[in-house]
């Protein structure tokens, strides 16, 4: 067995070359995500990538473009608060200005239009924590003007001239409804039903066509999986893309005509698909550019300039720009250029059969040079857990690989991407089917003789932290070692602890986990905490002090338990994060950890250098 020399984790986990690259609405400037002075920063540069300089400090995780063509509008919270601010940068000045400096507030970017170059629409919860009323915000001057009150919304689509005109009421156990409105200062009248259980959980508005006469939505009511709709102005609705077994997960729209021309579909591998036969040609032009999956991420205000993005699995990301006229390309840059000078692993998708006849795919990562048979393996949860592991490059991947594992990812039952009905088999199966799922993934890797049994951990943040802790109690047979980032331990507390600003979510968190006022022992009898008692292998807990979404409670009641029982076990509490490590110097420290501990009980490599690194 020969591996590949060790990458630095530094090159997985800190602050990446370049990324997220997005032009300005006249193509004059390009702004990106970079590191610069160890943090990750936005920079603007001129069109083609030179002349870049950083324009802000650590701790962007989002931004846009005005149509001004002079404000990067961005958002920042304080130390993983999920307060977020909206901010507004003057490329010009560079001057940056908080736009929302209030305390204990969240604000959200609901929308910008060329049709109002110096407005945004903002979405802020100041009078009901739960409720983000839709604002007007004048950028020169900061004004904010009420443009509709929120009466129980949980989404917003504004027209052109950025009024509110469509909302998706709270999704209860009766569904939920799309509502419209013909003006600024008309009533709301229900346009359609959006669907119950899962079909209301899956409803999501797309945006209207730039005459406002269609409204598009995402949603599943009337069919298997999520797709794409037109509704008019009376509720009728026209499908106008459906896949029969991967859901629709992003629409592409004309910017002029707001009306969908591409649709991306997860399936196994990312697949962009046309819908007008313009974008059709250009979109095969683009699809020879790669061996990877190819997708368009941002076009300048002609529309005759598109960015590109190509992923691949074993290589960093790159990112072109594509000439429509010429049908010409151009690299712009890589996410991190020093990966390419690496051994890289290969993603292999694979599904089987779960023991009550369910179809569940995956992912299997082998590391390089190590051969295919009893590796140190970690079973590698997603978060979530409404998401899905997918194809490409992932530095938690090859990661893992690098050091020896193989990593094995499960879209077990509730992940998203696979239709309503794999969606709705993960209701109230925290702990119980669910889990079964990745059991069953793990002894078909065991089967088949690519996993050693005795040397297996189970890792993951959030809902993944939460299969990490409940593999160690559930299952302590099967499993050598767990990490758990963020994980609940005590389903009853989570529930109850829910945040007021995620007030849509709760019908789908008392749907999928369990209402805490009628399924106290159901709750109980799922929450690793309950089954302390039977936790023997040895674990790894870190947690962000300010989560807002899995309070630091729940890291601290089975860290106390662990205590108790004489369980071996490390706890990382970092004081200036929330429910993500966003600080690189933290988010290294973690992996430097997670790696020594990894290492010590299931014998794979190890990089030498301090956690700080």
């Amino acid at each position: 067995m020969t591996l590949p020399p060790l990458i630095p984790r530094r090159l997985l986990f800190g602050p990446p070359s370049r990324l997220r690259p997005a032009p300005s609405r006249d193509g004059s400037m390009l702004a990106f995500l970079a590191a610069h002075d160890g943090a990750q920063t936005m920079w603007v540069s001129d069109g083609d990538g030179g002349n870049a300089r950083p324009v802000t400090s650590g701790g962007v995780l989002d931004f846009a473009w005005a149509y001004d063509h002079r404000h990067l509008l961005y958002v920042r919270d304080q130390d993983g608060d999920e307060n977020f601010h909206l901010h507004a940068l003057d490329v010009v000045t560079g001057e940056s200005r908080d736009l929302t400096p209030f305390g204990r507030v969240q604000a959200r970017l609901l929308g910008v239009s060329p049709e109002l170059p110096d407005t945004v629409l903002v979405g802020l919860n100041r009078d009901h924590p739960g409720l983000h009323d839709a604002y007007h915000l004048e950028l020169r001057t900061g004004t904010l003007t009420l443009a509709a009150r929120n009466e129980g919304f949980s989404q917003w689509a504004a027209d052109r001239r950025l009024t509110p005109r469509a909302a998706v009421t709270f999704a209860t156990d009766e569904g939920c409804a799309i509502v419209v409105r013909d003006g600024p200062n008309e009533p709301w009248r229900r346009l359609t039903t959006a669907g119950d259980g899962e079909d209301a959980l899956t409803v999501r508005l797309v945006g209207f066509s730039a005459d406002g006469a269609d409204l598009y939505v995402l949603g599943s009511a009337g069919t298997e999986t999520i797709c794409l709709r037109r509704l008019d102005e009376k509720g009728a609705s026209q499908i106008v893309y459906a896949d029969p077994t991967y859901d629709v997960t992003g629409v592409g729209l004309h910017p002029r005509t707001g009306r969908p021309r591409l649709v991306t579909v997860q399936r196994e591998r990312l697949r962009t698909e046309a819908l007008d036969p313009e974008a059709a040609a250009d979109l095969e032009r683009i699809r020879r550019l790669s061996d990877g999956d190819v997708t368009l991420i941002g076009h300048d205000e002609a529309d005759l300039t598109w960015l590109v993005q190509a992923n691949v699995d074993d290589g960093p990301c790159e990112f072109l720009t594509f000439d429509r006229r010429t049908g010409t390309a151009l690299p712009l840059f890589s996410h991190q250029p020093e990966l390419a000078d690496h051994e890289l692993a290969r993603m292999e998708p694979f599904t089987f059969t779960s023991r009550d006849g369910l179809t569940v795919h995956g992912y299997l990562t082998f590391p390089p040079g190590a051969g295919r048979e009893r590796l140190p393996t970690v079973l590698a949860v997603h978060g979530g857990p409404y998401a899905r592991d997918v194809w490409g490059f992932r530095g938690e991947q090859q990661w893992l690989a690098n050091r020896g594992y193989l990593s094995v990812q499960v879209n077990f039952r509730g992940s998203t991407g696979y239709g309503k009905r794999f969606l709705e088999a993960g209701n109230r199966e925290w702990g119980g089917r669910m889990q079964d799922d990745l059991v069953d993934a793990l002894r078909w890797v065991i089967d088949r003789g690519h996993a050693d049994p005795d040397r297996v951990g189970i890792y993951g943040s959030s809902y993944g932290g939460y299969a990490a802790l409940a593999g160690a109690a559930f299952t302590p047979d099967l499993f050598r070692c767990a990490i758990s980032m963020a994980g609940p331990a005590n389903l009853r507390t989570f529930v109850e602890s829910i945040p007021p600003s995620w007030a849509p979510m709760v019908a789908r968190l008392h749907r999928s986990i369990g209402d805490p006022n009628v399924d106290a022992d159901l709750l109980w009898e799922r929450s690793p905490l309950s089954r302390a008692h039977d936790i023997r292998v040895p674990i790894l807990i870190a947690h962000g002090a300010n989560d807002p979404r899995v309070p630091r409670r729940e890291a601290e009641q089975i860290v106390e338990a662990l205590r108790k029982n004489g369980v071996d076990h490390e706890f990382l509490l970092f004081d200036d994060e929330g429910h993500q490590f966003g600080k690189p110097h933290n988010r290294l420290a973690f992996y430097a950890a997670a790696e020594r501990f990894l290492a010590t009980h299931l014998g794979g490599r190890h990089e030498p250098e301090p956690t700080s690194a």
